[in-house]
């Protein structure tokens, strides 16, 4: 039986806090046996942006706080053969591996060995009829911005067995991250799938980052957290059968027990007897999640069966402009005040398409873009309200007129209105499809190349 496999997680998505990774590698150092940093960077909108990113700029497209991750743990890591997977490649995995190498030099390493994994964009002219076959008529006339397939973690795997030491890839599924380290590490047959599934929750724990140690889990006076200002990031020990315990570096912040590893354990999963990923499909119907200590909990009872016959597939498409405006009211009638300024811009831009204005503080979480849930809530007396108008059109043009007509309200009333903000973007569509395996190979190679 081979010793734990430790694998770290220190970002949950784009954006996510940058000084995470150096504590969860000092643990993961500190544990003295074989252990993997991971980074999960990616959502759906974050790639179809990044693959925008990279139109405009050949050299960009990869995770924009690549630096600042990396910079804090790259000596580190690479002196104590702890190994990074990530998926912060985005839309430009071979421009991150590059920079990778760009930043090592700057400060004076080696250069580490890098594998970026491809196969996952199919936004590329010769795979459109593939698309097209997918997704039937809702393609026609589609203005793709970018198309990805959720790869596995077979190229991970391979890749890490060909003596990589750090692992950029563009879109994998978030638990891939965690089983293709596993895979390597213990040599399970790639049909192993009680195996694979067990470490597939245990990247499924880790994914979101912070989120199972408390952080997505906080609510005051109900489900308290201590030190969520210095939340630590979470450490999965996976053994050679691919059950796990879900720990964090001591000292820090958060809290990891059976109720904040419960949640994280159903977020996001349609069906807990059958959720599907490219590796397995898992089963939590029997799991257990058991406290060991102190911010150790032990899930086991994870069951798999064979993995789906088709991969998922993300489309990205062009849906218009997107047009947004802001105006604070407040003291005695703000809330009036507020409400008739939404009535005039409706009246105003009438003929334009469904026009959503929130009451921030009154009515905004719960409402919806035909006004009916503004018309429903009465009136109250809501001395601080924060107005936000919001229009999706097909045309620049149109869309501008919210921006100037949210604008016009300082001095065309109400009365005291201020601060108001404005912003004009383009906007995104999502299509998801399934298209067959087969159809989509996933391949390392290294950056730069290698040669005999």
């Amino acid at each position: 039986m081979k010793e734990l496999l430790r694998v770290g997680c220190a970002a949950g998505f784009s954006g996510d806090r940058t000084d995470a990774a150096a504590p969860v590698v000092e643990a993961l150092v500190a544990s003295g046996g074989p252990a993997v940093l991971i980074f999960e960077t990616l959502a759906e909108r974050t790639l179809a942006l990044a693959q925008l990113a990279r139109r405009a700029d050949p050299d960009a497209g990869y995770e924009p706080l690549l630096d600042d991750l990396l910079r804090p743990v790259l000596a580190r890591c690479l002196a104590a053969g702890i190994s990074i997977v990530s998926n912060f490649g985005a839309a430009n995995p071979v421009g991150a591996a590059r920079r990778i190498h760009a930043l090592a030099h700057e400060l004076g390493l080696r250069a580490p060995r890098i594998a970026v994994v491809e196969g996952d964009d199919l936004s590329g002219a010769t795979q459109r009829p593939l698309l097209d076959a997918a997704l039937g008529g809702a393609a026609d006339g589609l203005s793709m911005v970018s198309a990805n397939a959720y790869l596995g973690a077979e190229a991970i795997a391979a890749a890490l067995l060909d003596g990589a030491e750090i692992v950029v890839c563009g879109r994998v599924a978030d638990p891939s991250l965690t089983v293709g380290p596993a895979l390597a590490h213990f040599g399970w047959a790639r049909d192993d799938w009680d195996r694979i599934a067990r470490a597939t929750m245990a990247g499924h724990l880790l994914e979101c980052g912070a989120q199972v140690s408390g952080g997505y889990y906080a609510d005051p006076g109900i489900k308290d957290v201590p030190g969520l200002a210095r939340l630590g990031y979470p450490i999965a020990e996976i053994d050679s059968d691919g059950h796990c315990t879900i720990t964090k570096p001591a000292g820090s912040g958060g809290r990891i027990d059976a109720h904040t590893v419960k949640e994280q354990l159903l977020y996001e999963v349609h069906d807990p007897l059958a959720y599907l990923t490219p590796d397995v499909t898992a089963d939590i119907g029997a799991a257990e999640v058991t406290e060991l200590g102190p911010d150790r909990v032990r899930l086991s009872g994870v069951r798999g069966h064979p993995r789906p016959d088709g991969l998922k597939v993300n489309v990205c498409h062009e849906t218009g402009w997107l047009a947004e405006g802001e105006i604070s009211y407040a003291g005695a009638r703000a809330e009036a005040r507020a409400r008739l300024a939404a009535e005039v811009l409706r009246e105003r831009l009438q003929g334009l398409g469904p026009l959503r204005a929130d009451l921030i503080g009154v009515t905004s979480v719960f409402g919806d873009d035909a006004g009916r849930q503004l018309a429903a809530q009465p009136p109250g007396d809501t001395r601080d309200v924060r107005l936000r108008i919001a229009l999706n059109h097909a045309e620049r043009r149109s869309a501008e007129r919210l921006v100037r007509e949210v604008t016009a309200l300082y001095t065309c009333g109400p009365a005291g209105g201020g601060g108001v903000r404005t912003a004009l973007r383009p906007r995104l569509g999502t299509l998801s499809c399934t298209v067959p395996r087969d159809q989509v190979p996933a391949r390392h190679r290294f950056v730069p190349e290698e040669r005999p």
